[in-house]
């Protein structure tokens, strides 16, 4: 009796969870609505929130339709840009503001090409420093984590929208996130990083912020500076070369370790030049249209 019943709980254990893992699709996300209480799963409406927020520049992070630091100071962000109260979460009146923003759906379907699935590939990476010098770049490992890199989603998350798909054929449907921005702002005065609360954001010439993310700003072995600097050009693509008087944990480099060029971006500033994946994202994704250069400010 007891071994029937230990049965029947795992058979209803397992229908839930398939059941929830059913409705986290195309229809259940773009038709979800706004309900109360913090979610402690993957979620419908959270997902939806993740991608009108990446789609207004508020950015969360990455997207995996969970709750996190970084969705919650992307709320914030959102709601201090809107006039509303500033305090992280998500509430009715920020939801209202957020699906008002965009009526597009926020999942669409994507048809995978030819260059997604091709490559090059760079399927085994180190982690020293020392043996990524000798890869000759540091590429996606497949051609799943690119096109989740693509669409700011969790590998995890692209997986579970599209159970059928092995991710290694053209010509083939996927269920991705639309982050479609339309037009750039028009102008933007003043980058400003925060180490603070590790966030980077593009001012507008009022001051007001047009597009926050998330960065990952210096560390204990190198903080990332302080003060005013004013962007004088950026570099794709560039070469990074290695300073073994950083000491970082974990290297034993004796010499200058030049790495593969990688998907980052290099800033060069007034009097000095400076590698940031933080900035990386900015510039990327919120090219000023104003010719003459942007001011950066970095504080905390």
């Amino acid at each position: 009796m007891v071994r029937l019943f230990v049965v029947a709980a795992v058979a209803l254990a397992l229908a839930c969870s398939g059941a929830q893992a059913a409705r986290l699709d195309l229809d259940a996300v773009n038709q979800a609505q706004f309900s109360e209480g913090e979610p402690k799963d993957v979620s419908p409406m959270l997902l939806k929130a993740q991608i009108l927020l990446d789609r207004a520049r508020f950015s969360p992070g990455l997207i995996d339709g969970r709750l996190s630091d970084n969705f919650a100071k992307a709320v914030a962000a959102f709601q201090a840009a809107n006039g509303l109260a500033s305090d992280g979460k998500l509430t009715r009146e920020t939801w209202d503001k957020l699906t008002a923003s965009s009526a597009e759906p926020v999942l669409v379907a994507y048809e995978v090409t030819v260059k997604d699935v091709r490559g090059p590939f760079t399927r085994r990476i180190p982690t020293r420093l020392e043996r990524m010098a000798r890869l000759k770049r540091l590429g996606y490992r497949n051609a799943r984590e690119r096109l989740a890199e693509r669409f700011h989603i969790s590998e995890q998350l692209l997986k579970t929208l599209n159970p059928r798909v092995g991710f290694r054929k053209a010509d083939v449907s996927l269920v991705v996130p639309d982050l479609g921005r339309g037009d750039a702002p028009a102008e933007i005065e003043t980058i400003e990083v925060d180490k603070a609360s590790r966030q980077v954001r593009a001012l507008d010439p009022s001051g007001k912020p047009v597009a926050v993310y998330p960065a990952s700003i210096g560390s204990e072995e190198k903080p990332a500076p302080s003060g005013a600097a004013e962007v004088k050009r950026v570099v794709r693509n560039p070469t990074y070369h290695y300073n073994p008087k950083f000491a970082f944990k974990g290297s034993r480099a004796s010499g200058p370790s030049p790495s593969p060029r990688d998907r980052t971006i290099r800033w060069d500033r007034s009097g000095s030049t400076s590698r940031s994946k933080a900035m990386a994202s900015t510039a990327r994704r919120i090219p000023a249209k104003s010719a003459r250069p942007t001011r950066m400010a970095a504080s905390g």
